[in-house]
């Protein structure tokens, strides 16, 4: 594999979103495999079936659904409605049928958006049987009264929800998680372009050693989440931080929603790395609604993961409709959220807490050649202030990001000095 760099993130990630974007995927089924089979090509993955009818905390496996053909056709047979033509033409987790219903039967059974008559809505009916079709409205104002086939042909049997982990080793076995929902149907940004950016993120931490480990999760919404937590109870201790990824691809400005603390080192270090970067962006407060953020931040468990998005949940009119289609998401926005998570996963690895070894006055600098090391540079007088507020700070119980935050200087800077204090035996973590 070789190495990507910032100038091709955007456009393989809008590759590999347009290559996922035709597959039907569900909490369930086919469509997730193919969707991981794909990523696999990018980056190894570790694949978990988990049985139909398995207990997971308070929620049970569902049985599995797939799909094979689906359509609405009128008396001279012409599919008026074809699942070929998107998977999003069928209720999801639709049963199966085979009928012939007059028009005003069939409508019970259809979903449009008035308000945009030319899209297509998402609609889903996982725990309830149903079926039925979504449509655009003019589609189906243009219906003559009469009668119309209606076939789908689907399957709900005993079988597996699938998920799947990539894990980039880091110096400790403390762990980040980053988790993305990989089950909605051809909707681009929600969430083929959080899983391009999860894809090529792991692809960049895997190019160095970062200090913790890093775990990607692909899993359905929700049960997905849920399944991944009930299966790895005994070692969720080693979860320090992590963060769920959506809607990573819109032309919005960047979101952080934070962890249900509010104060977890992860929303710290999203809102420093937003405000000193003079990115457009909102930083939110947690909320019991959204995605998989919710699962790891519910109270038993009180992770620390906040969630990362463009525009957020349900804030823009394209919103699980047709139109979140490949154009709507840009690559530039996507090159956009993967680099903050690059930056803010660089603060997170380098985030320490000193101790100085010379606490009683302020040592020399000068003849340890710390200063002169700084000559030529354009932040010279800011480097030298970033020592001197390292030194201040390096009592045990100050982080670097403390310091960052108290001197209102970047972290950056504030980590180049105390790294060149280590190496001159002032301070250690």
């Amino acid at each position: 594999m070789a190495p990507v760099t910032a100038d091709d993130f955007g456009d393989e990630m809008h590759a590999l979103v347009e290559r996922l974007y035709p597959l039907c995927r569900s909490i369930t089924g086919d469509g997730v495999r193919a969707t991981l089979k794909i990523v696999d090509e990018y980056i190894p993955l570790r694949i978990h079936e988990v049985p139909t009818g398995t207990q997971v905390l308070d929620w049970t496996v569902p049985q599995e659904w797939n799909i094979r053909d689906a359509y609405i056709a009128d008396a001279s047979g012409r599919r008026v409605v074809d699942f070929a033509a998107s998977s999003l033409h069928v209720l999801g987790y639709s049963v199966p049928v085979s009928s012939t219903l007059p028009l005003a039967e069939l409508r019970e059974h259809l979903y449009t958006l008035p308000d945009h008559p030319t899209w297509v809505p998402y609609r889903t009916s996982y725990y309830r049987p149903e079926w039925g079709f979504c449509l655009a409205q003019e589609t189906l104002d243009a219906l003559p009264d009469g009668e119309y086939e209606v076939r789908i042909d689907s399957t709900l049997a005993d079988g597996h929800l699938t998920y799947a982990e990539h894990v980039v080793p880091g110096q400790v076995p403390d762990e980040v998680i980053v988790s993305c929902h990989v089950c909605h149907p051809s909707l681009a940004n929600d969430n083929l372009a959080g899983i391009a950016v999860a894809t090529y993120l792991a692809r960049a931490l895997a190019e160095r050693t970062p200090h913790y480990t890093y775990r990607f999760i692909f899993a359905p919404g929700t049960i997905g989440a849920i399944t991944w937590l009930a299966r790895n109870k005994e070692r969720i201790d080693r979860v320090k931080h992590g963060l769920v990824l959506a809607c990573a691809g819109d032309r919005g400005q960047l979101t952080y929603k934070q962890s249900r603390r509010g104060d977890a080192e992860i929303d710290r270090v999203l809102r420093h790395v937003l405000t000193d970067s003079e990115r457009p962006h909102e930083v939110r407060q947690f909320t019991p609604y959204g995605y998989d953020e919710r699962q790891y931040c519910s109270p038993g468990f009180d992770l620390g993961v906040g969630s990362l998005s463009r525009t957020p949940y349900a804030g823009y009119p394209e919103y699980h409709t047709s139109a979140d289609n490949p154009d709507f998401v840009s690559p530039a926005a996507m090159a956009d959220t993967l680099a903050v998570c690059r930056e803010a996963f660089a603060v997170l690895d380098r985030n320490r807490r000193y101790l100085s070894l010379s606490p009683y006055g302020e040592p020399q600098l000068g003849r340890r050649g710390l200063y002169d090391s700084l000559g030529g540079r354009s932040d010279t007088k800011q480097a030298q202030l970033a020592m001197l507020w390292v030194l201040s700070l390096s009592d045990g119980a100050h982080s670097l990001l403390d310091v960052a935050e108290r001197a209102g200087l970047p972290f950056d800077t504030v980590a180049v000095a105390a790294g060149a204090l280590r190496d001159a035996g002032l301070i250690k973590a």
